[in-house]
This record gives structure tokens, sequence and C-alpha cells, in this order.
């Protein structure tokens, strides 16, 4: 009897051991007809010497975890000679502008494989000492990258500064240029509370939004005021139609990334011709923070910091009100330039 249930135990087993293999073999020709289906999309589009290079959209999707060890200073000489890694100059870069969401939008950005995102503000354009330092250095503070990748940087000042255009054309004439923009009078706001609440850390007392953005004197909005120079979008933006085509500038409405980002991601992929990888399986709504976060995959997860989506004081809302009123006129011919109009009141 017992030699009979040992008989039986081993034909189990065996039964059991070649379905194991059958499915090892069955998934190791799946995966790897995966990779052979898999669509390779060319990158098309003026991006220099490399515009029709290819996207290895999987290989880089993996490598990820490899690019970040190398960010956290991990790496060697050897190690990035191995791998075929490089710093590369943007191919594009978000412009601005201050308080329009250009931090969200590059994080947002960075869930494509093909993307790779300087995560600090380098400030090259905009900051004379930086710039006399030269290119060479400008790209040193880049990220490692894949060759077939698009590395992209924020620094929200170059928008509003007058040398810089010029600068970042004499570098690359052809490269891409983003502007994520906010309902004027609201990015204004939001621009005094970020200002308020550095000096509030300091223990310093600082004026009202409404004494700073009208004019005591005129009663009329005081275009002096940084914040509400910044939101006059058309003046800044006619500065770089001087070295740049329309055709190179994409804007990304920042209102709109809040509560609908996959839409805006989309045509932002399109704009620098990457193939569609973000879906709303990379966004998430968390409640608690009253905005979406990112999912990279399974296992990491990624929200803004606490910072963002500052609460705003109460201002009055004649002011508000008048800013509107001044700002619509900037805003209908901004409209005009773009070819893209926004629901500003």
């Amino acid at each position: 009897m017992l030699f009979k249930q040992q008989a039986w135990l081993r034909q189990k087993l065996l039964v059991l051991g070649s379905l194991a293999v059958g499915s090892l073999l069955y998934l190791v020709a799946r995966v790897g007809s995966l990779d052979r289906v898999q669509p390779i999309c060319p990158i098309e589009g003026r991006f220099g010497a490399r515009s029709q290079a290819e996207f290895p959209l999987r290989a880089l999707q993996f490598k990820r975890g490899l690019l970040h060890e190398f960010r956290k200073g991990n790496t060697s000489k050897e190690q990035v000679r191995l791998h075929d890694l490089v710093q590369q100059l943007p191919k594009a870069i978000i412009i601005g502008v201050r308080k329009g969401g250009t931090r969200a939008l590059l994080e947002m950005l960075n869930l494509h494989p093909a993307v790779v995102k300087a995560s600090q503000e380098i400030h090259f354009f905009d900051n004379d000492e930086n710039y006399a330092k030269g290119i060479e250095w400008y790209r040193k503070k880049m990220p490692f990258s894949y060759p077939q990748q698009i590395t992209i940087e924020k620094s929200p000042a170059y928008f509003i500064t007058e040398e810089v255009p010029e600068r970042i054309y004499k570098m690359n004439s052809s490269i891409k240029l983003l502007i994520i923009v906010r309902e004027p009078t609201t990015r204004a706001i939001s621009d005094y509370t970020q200002v308020l609440e550095g000096k509030e850390r300091k223990n310093k007392t600082y004026y009202k939004f409404e004494k700073l953005a009208i004019d005591p004197n005129t009663c009329e909005v005081n275009t002096k005021y940084k914040a509400v120079r910044t939101s006059i979008y058309t003046k800044h933006l006619e500065r770089w139609l001087k070295y740049f085509p329309i055709e190179q500038f994409h804007i990304v409405d920042g209102d709109r990334l809040i509560t609908e980002p996959l839409p805006e991601l989309q045509l932002v992929e399109k704009f620098l011709n990457l193939p569609p990888r973000i879906s709303q399986y990379n966004l998430y709504f968390n409640a608690t923070r009253g905005f979406y976060c990112l999912r990279f995959n399974i296992i990491f997860n990624k929200c803004l910091a606490g910072s963002k989506g500052r609460i705003h004081p109460e201002v009055d809302p004649s002011v508000i009100t008048k800013l509107r009123k001044f700002f619509h006129p900037f805003n209908q011919k901004f409209y005009q330039i773009t070819g893209r109009t926004l629901n500003w009141p």
C-alpha cells in the first residue's frame, strides 16, 4: 500500500514539474515575443542630429532604477561608460511661468520613459554668473540619460528675464519651449502667497496684496509690482518671438493640469513628438492633498511637496475685479498669438 502511494506521489510530482517547466518556457517565449512586437517609435521633429532616433520604450522603462542610482551619485566612470550614459543638453525647456505649475508639469512629464528631468532649477540662462561658466558647465548639471532620451529642465525665471531668449537661441535655435500659465489674477495672488509665507517664516511683516497690486496714488493696477508684471504673459512672449517661431512653443493650461492633468499631458507628448505612454493609471487623485499624485509603477508613487497648493489669503473682490479687467486685453492678445483660448474671466 505504501509503495503504491509513493509511486502515485512521484507521478504527481512529475506531472507538476512538467507543467512548471512548460509554463516557464511559455513565459520566456511570450516575453521574447512582446519585446519583438513592442513598437519602437521614431521621435520626429527638430531635435538636431538625433531627430530620427528610436526609443526602445520597454528597455527605458526598466532602466529607471539604474538612472535613479546614478542621480544619487552611486556611480563610477566605468559604470557610465558601460551603460552608454550621457549628460545631454536639454531638448526642451519649461521656461515659465512662476506659480503656473512648472514643478507639477516637470514631475508629470517624468512619468514618460523617454523623458529625463533635471531635478533642480539650473538658472543658467537668467543668472549672469552661471552663464559666464559656459555651456559645458550647464551640460554637467544635467542628469545622466540614455542617448535616445529627452532631457528637460525648468527654470520659470527664464520667461521674464530679458537676456534669456537670445542666450537659449545661441545654444539651440530649434529647441522646444513649454510655457505653463494660470489665470493671471490667480497666479499673481499665488505669487504673493509664496513670498508672504517666506516673510512669515522669518517673522517679518509684509504688505497686504491689495496694497501692492493697486497704486495708492492713482487707484489703478500697479504695473511696477512684479507679481502683476509677470502675469502680463503677452508682453514677455513677444520678446521670445523675436528669436523663436510660435511653432516652437506649447502653452499648457495650468488650471486644467490641476483638475484634468491627462489631456494636458497628452498634448505635451504630441508637441514633443513622443509616443503616448502617460495614462490614467499614472495619475490618481489624493483626496487628502486635494491634488493628483503620480504612479510610476506598482511600487513607486509620488506626490508633490507639501508647499504646493498653499491656501491663498482673502482678497478684496473689488481688487480681483479690477485686476481681471486690467488683464483682459492682454489675455485676448495672448490667445490670438498662441492660438489657444483659455477659460479665463
